[in-house]
């Protein structure tokens, strides 16, 4: 038989299998990429995210021009490696899938959450850093709410930092009817730095603690159990043994702090944000509709929802914050009593005593009935001023000096002082 022949035969074999192995290899690659489980909330679409009121309202697209930049496994090793944190941040084949998708499928999505950071990232720093928690844990919400207070998952997690019910009122979130406290911003980033110490403090690894935030403790302490070592105290060495979404939980949390660090590296351009209208909060002394807001202060209910996502029914219940904007807080002292006048739509504005909304889609509780008789008045203790009468009773300076009819903020021990 001609040579030739037999090594053409021989090569073109070699190659056969060559290029068979690389389609076994590849069809495996895609499997491993399939099953991997993504936590459900990174699965957000841009015009969701979009959607939402306050990136709505506030982003714009960069004007930076757009560069996609090469790199390989040691270059992200070495970024990895670079981020000043105590938290145990490794690259393997699942921390890859994760930065792969947020730098290539999902950089629009990337590019919107890099804007909404600016509203939210200095909200969960100061929670961390109060109870000394590492700062980079502040990417946590990235993947499990996408930054929107508004999520809300399939098996009922809530929020910026999706809580639970049971577990919100662990940490002292309030959840009923009218108020669900795991869309406040400020008091569910404090919940959920209390909540991370003490998954901390339990297992002494971040890995597991990152881990039992997504699936519980009891999750956590069995996979442990089940590894039977009781030496063992890290996130890698019981992958296997925690329910599935939970071994893609962690490596996103990686992927997200990486990719929120080195998004210029990936030609990621972040969306352009200004800052929403400086705000404050005011304690109403009655129940007050959104609608009732709307109509006097000039700010529409849709940025009332945005300010104040903690209200379900678009009800602010008596003696509760609501956040408006600062040039409203005026507009609000000065109309209060006609606000809480108003009646919106054709029928009466009430509640009755069990709690139950009557009459139109929200309304003023039975209380609010007692709470129109005569006003409250106090004496002035010596040492008081405006201020501290006005902290003592759920109220501001400016509708002290308007009840009173005063000029100026000066009093004096004795006086009787009208608080509503």
């Amino acid at each position: 038989m001609n040579k030739k022949f037999i090594i053409l035969c021989v090569s073109s074999l070699i190659a056969y299998e060559t290029m068979a192995q690389d389609v076994v290899t590849a069809v495996e690659d895609s499997a491993k990429i399939e099953f991997i489980d993504v936590p459900d909330e990174l699965i957000v679409s841009e015009e969701e995210l979009l959607n939402d009121y306050i990136n709505k309202n506030n982003l714009t697209n960069g004007n930076e021009e757009v560069r996609v930049l090469s790199y390989n496994d040691s270059i992200i090793v070495n970024r990895l490696s670079k981020i000043p944190t105590t938290i145990e941040m490794p690259f393997n084949d699942v921390t890859q899938k994760f930065i792969d998708m947020y730098s290539n499928r999902m950089r629009g999505s990337v590019a919107i959450m890099l804007g909404s950071s600016n509203f939210y990232m200095p909200i969960f720093e100061e929670a961390l850093e109060k109870y000394g928690l590492p700062l980079e844990l502040k990417y946590l919400p990235v993947i499990e709410s996408a930054l929107r207070p508004s999520a809300t998952s399939r098996v009922g997690a809530a929020g910026l930092w999706q809580f639970m019910i049971a577990t919100g009122k662990r940490y002292g979130l309030e959840v009923n009817t009218l108020v669900d406290e795991r869309r406040d911003p400020v008091k569910s980033s404090d919940a959920a730095a209390r909540y991370l110490k003490d998954l901390y403090a339990m297992f002494g690894d971040w890995g597991l603690a990152i881990a039992a935030y997504n699936c519980g403790e009891g999750n956590v302490q069995k996979a442990l159990l089940r590894s039977g070592d009781v030496e063992i105290k890290d996130f890698w060495s019981i992958y296997n043994k925690l329910p599935r979404e939970t071994r893609g939980y962690v490596p996103a949390f990686i992927a997200a702090n990486y990719i929120m660090t080195y998004y210029c590296d990936h030609g990621i351009v972040p969306m352009e944000a200004r800052l929403p209208a400086q705000s404050d909060t005011i304690i109403v002394t009655n129940d007050v509709q959104f609608k009732q807001i709307s109509s006097v202060c000039n700010i529409t209910v849709d940025e009332l929802r945005a300010l104040n996502p903690q209200y379900r029914h678009d009800i602010v219940p008596m003696n509760y914050a609501l956040r408006l904007p600062s040039q409203s807080i005026e507009a609000f002292i000065l109309n209060e009593d006609s606000i809480y006048g108003l009646k919106v739509g054709n029928a009466p504005i009430r509640r009755s005593v069990t709690g139950d909304i009557e009459g139109n889609s929200g309304g003023l509780s039975a209380s609010t009935k007692n709470n129109k008789v005569a006003g409250k008045t106090v004496s002035v203790r010596s040492g008081d001023s405006l201020s501290t009468i006005a902290k003592r009773n759920g109220t501001t300076v400016a509708r002290l000096r308007k009840l009173n009819g005063l000029k100026s903020n000066m009093i004096h021990p004795g006086q009787k002082i009208r608080v509503r």
